[in-house]
């Protein structure tokens, strides 16, 4: 007979496994806090640079160390030769699996080591290193050419969308894609954060470790939903349809694009950040958007108090990140497919800090299991 199943948190689900300064994700009251600062706050007022330094030494900048942090970063995102070549010979299939490859290989290139027992402010550097140098691999995996000087740019964002857009963007533009960028550097121990601090509480290499937490990036359970938003918009197609094609994914349980969260049980800030930001963009799309999330949300709102009604337990669904992402992103000129490597060169920031982290005070994860097996019988 199998022993009894004790009671476990399927997914970890509620399981607190390490304390942050970072973030914190109230999902409850759909707030987001970066470090003691509301992270709405700090997309709207602040550079990507700002918050980077706040995460990094827990603590806004003075002017002068914003210029020689910005300095810095810049300086380490310019990759040599040999990593340029790296980068082109790796750029090939999906862009965020070759920013997988290319990243990793960099690391290896350069020689990084396991950080146990090493310097801890030499490893740090190499995380930073690593963060800094995301712009320059999208582009090259985006053009398959050597990066752009960018001569008198603004900072980490306007290099990012320089390198994609092939010149200097436009202020609402890179206004739009820096929102972005602050806004999704840091969101709790997500999926791909808590597989980035498993991998570093191994005493891993931080190129390992990073590589780790793109790796669980790329499921489609986990930050890869903008691209499919824009589908599913493309499928629509105009206002007047809006209505008939939701009844009709409702009416055959079709997941719906853009919608629910994991965390969230009202608004996530985020999305309504991204909203005001796309629709001061006017692009062509935002007529059409409004009306879906219109619809998707007063559909599934009489589908819950339906159920509601009948004694079921009901979750609050609501417009996510990736819905709005998906229409201020494809304005501001980055395509569709670079959603997740954009994803990526912000979070990047994020999983570098928990890693920073989990250095200073590490313990290896190592939870229990369950066996549900037969029980062990005489070998015949």
């Amino acid at each position: 007979m199998n022993t009894p199943a004790p009671s476990f948190a399927a997914g970890l689900e509620g399981v607190i496994a390490c304390a942050t300064r970072l973030s914190d994700v109230d999902g409850t009251n759909g707030k987001l806090t970066f470090a003691g600062y509301n992270a709405v706050d700090l997309a709207e007022k602040k550079t990507i640079e700002e918050v980077w330094f706040l995460l990094h030494y827990n603590r806004l900048p003075t002017d002068a160390e914003l210029d020689a942090f910005k300095a810095k970063v810049e300086k380490l995102g310019r990759p040599n030769a040999q990593e340029i070549r790296i980068m082109k010979g790796l750029r090939a299939g999906e862009p965020l699996s070759a920013f997988r490859s290319i990243l990793s290989a960099i690391a290896s290139q350069r020689g990084y080591k396991p950080w146990l027992n090493r310097d801890v402010a030499e490893v740090e550097e190499e995380l930073l290193a690593l963060s800094a140098l995301a712009p320059a691999i999208v582009e090259v995996i985006h053009t398959g050419k050597a990066p752009l000087k960018k001569r008198n740019n603004l900072g980490y964002a306007e290099r990012y969308l320089w390198g994609i857009l092939g010149h200097k963007p436009k202020k609402e533009a890179r206004q739009a894609v820096e929102t972005y960028l602050i806004l999704t550097m840091d969101h709790g121990l997500n999926a791909s954060t808590f597989a980035g601090r498993v991998c570093a509480s191994t005493g891993a290499d931080v190129g390992a470790a990073i590589t780790a937490a793109i790796g669980t990036l790329s499921g489609p359970l986990h930050g890869g939903a903008p691209g499919p938003v824009l589908d599913m918009l493309d499928s629509i197609g105009s206002v007047d349809k809006a209505k008939d094609w939701v009844k009709d994914q409702l009416t055959a349980k079709r997941r719906i694009m853009g919608f629910g969260h994991r965390v969230y049980r009202t608004d996530d800030p985020r999305a309504l950040t991204l909203k005001r930001v796309a629709e001061k963009q006017k692009g062509p799309r935002i007529e059409l958007a409004r009306a879906v999330e219109h619809e998707v949300l007063s559909a599934l709102d009489a589908h819950q108090k339906a159920k509601a009604a009948a004694g079921t337990p009901v979750r609050a669904l609501r417009v996510n990140v990736e819905f709005w992402t998906a229409v201020a992103l494809e304005h501001a000129g980055i395509p569709r497919e670079l959603y997740s490597s954009t994803f990526c060169t912000s979070r990047i920031i994020g999983w570098s800090e928990h890693i920073r982290e989990q250095l200073k005070d590490n313990k290896l994860f190592r939870p229990l299991s369950h066996y549900s097996g037969e029980p062990a019988q005489p070998l015949v």
